[in-house]
């Protein structure tokens, strides 16, 4: 990971205004100290959090999303399926960037001690994806449509040390970390038919130990910890730990979900500040001006990515979309950076999540207003490529779902989208109806500022495809 002087003392301070967190005093300057940027401990430190970025937010996601005695909308008991039942309104305010598009079903388990059975019943042709995350968030593995199909399939979970047995016809996935969450998509339409269609599947599913495979179970009621927070978002609880909080998190969090081969040169790295896999954090190795200080910069620095990422977002027509997710290697910045902005991300054979907050009309791009009209127009056999299926969603400025009378909250090919004469499609984004015979083709805004994201669920490879750049997205431009 290249860090730079320039990085930190111009890029990192400008992050850190716009973040979540607040600014701390030392931050008023203009600069670091060139005591600090000359201090070996400190870069090491910094590589060291972003490192562990994804593994100590995940441990705080599993805490929030499982303090819970039993299964209720966003949350289920460890070792337990929850199952989103509808598509959120514009008052779900639970998650931001919600979907309109698939219901989920997930759970987060421990595969430390024995591995976990999931069944997943025959879907009838119908999309979904049932992706797997290690502690990492690597997704290490996507039963679904695209990889298995969609007929009737049992298969087992199993923890990094795990050579047991399993039952005939049950197929292995090794998980890499003992910490597991699987974050099942089921396409869904919406109708009162297709969400009871959609019910039936999620019903049939389970998730069992191998221990009560094939017998009758039922899970115990989960354990509720009144010491969790439930109401500060994962990410701010996060970014209030300073450095040795942080880091003996992490350490405790290295001995059951062990890091990737990989990883030997930071690793030797991370031992000079007290950071050795199997340990406990040996915080009398980390000077004490780095501890409340290392945070705020790291963070600022994972961060600024987003805007100076060597290649790894994309921003084209006003749109900026990743397709380095789901499995990141060495790319530690990168990995922190997604699980800071989109956790649970899949690969990008997956899906794709091109976002947009300004029109590219005319030389200055400027933040989209519902006081304007704007179109998106796929000129002829140009609609997005893709096998299984592709969206746009509006959101207002916060990346929540925008109320109207339509209760349209994304739109798409199930909108029975009407194409011009000249066989091209033109998307209306704008408050009030352009009419009632483009209503089909009205994505509906807000009065004031809002957000556009694209999915693009299992994206077309080849000419053309947005996989290899060789389809771009057209920019939403003010209507004439």
């Amino acid at each position: 990971m290249d860090i730079s002087r320039r990085t930190l003392t111009t890029g990192a301070m400008g992050a850190l205004a716009t973040t979540t967190i607040a600014r701390p005093s030392w931050a008023q300057s203009d600069s670091i100290s060139d005591e600090l940027l000359g201090n070996t401990d400190f870069w090491t430190a910094v590589e060291a959090y972003t490192y562990a970025y994804p593994l100590v937010t995940m441990e705080y996601t599993r805490r929030v999303l499982t303090n819970v005695a039993e299964p209720k909308g966003t949350r289920a008991p460890m070792g337990q399926l929850g199952r989103l039942r509808e598509y959120p309104d514009a008052s779900f305010k639970d998650v931001t960037a919600p979907n309109a598009d698939t219901l989920y079903t997930y759970g987060f388990f421990d595969v430390s001690k024995e591995p976990y059975i999931v069944s997943v019943p025959d879907m009838d042709d119908r999309y979904a994806l049932f992706p797997m995350l290690d502690g990492w968030t690597n997704v290490f593995d996507v039963p679904g449509k695209r990889t298995t199909g969609t007929g009737a399939q049992t298969f087992a979970v199993t923890g990094p040390g795990w050579t047991g047995t399993l039952p005939e016809g049950v197929t292995e996935y090794k998980s890499p970390t003992s910490m597991v969450w699987l974050l099942g998509r089921i396409y869904c339409t919406g109708t009162k038919e297709d969400y009871a269609a959609v019910h039936k599947i999620q019903d049939e599913m389970s998730l069992v130990p191998l221990s009560s495979f094939g017998k009758d179970y039922t899970p115990p009621a989960g354990k509720v910890d009144p010491s969790i927070d439930m109401k500060t978002a994962v990410r701010d609880q996060v970014n209030a730990l300073d450095a040795v909080e942080y880091f003996t998190l992490f350490s405790e969090l290295l001995k059951t979900n062990p890091p990737a081969a990989a990883d030997a040169p930071i690793l030797k790295k991370m031992a000079d500040i007290g950071i050795v896999p199997g340990q406990d954090f040996d915080a009398s190795k980390l000077d004490v001006v780095l501890q409340k200080k290392v945070p705020q910069i790291a963070f600022a620095r994972i961060m600024l990515h987003f805007k100076d990422s060597d290649g790894d977002i994309t921003d084209i027509n006003g749109w900026a979309y990743t397709t380095k997710t789901g499995l990141y290697g060495t790319n530690y910045i990168q990995r922190a950076l997604i699980t800071a902005i989109g956790l649970g991300a899949n690969r990008p054979q997956d899906a794709v999540y091109p976002t947009s907050t300004k029109s590219a009309s005319g030389l200055i791009h400027r933040d989209y207003d519902g006081s304007e009209k704007y179109v998106i127009r796929f000129e002829k056999g140009q609609l997005p490529p893709v096998n299984g299926f592709w969206s746009i969603t509006m959101y207002n400025a916060k990346y929540f779902f925008v109320a109207n009378p339509l209760n349209r909250y994304s739109i798409s090919a199930r909108q029975d989208l009407k194409a011009n004469a000249d066989g091209s499609v033109d998307i209306y984004l704008q408050n009030e109806s352009p009419g009632a015979d483009k209503e089909s083709n009205w994505l509906p805004a807000p009065k004031d500022k809002f957000i556009l994201m694209m999915r693009l669920y299992w994206p077309k490879e080849g000419n053309p495809s947005i996989l290899d750049g060789s389809w771009v997205l057209p920019p939403a431009t003010k209507a004439s």
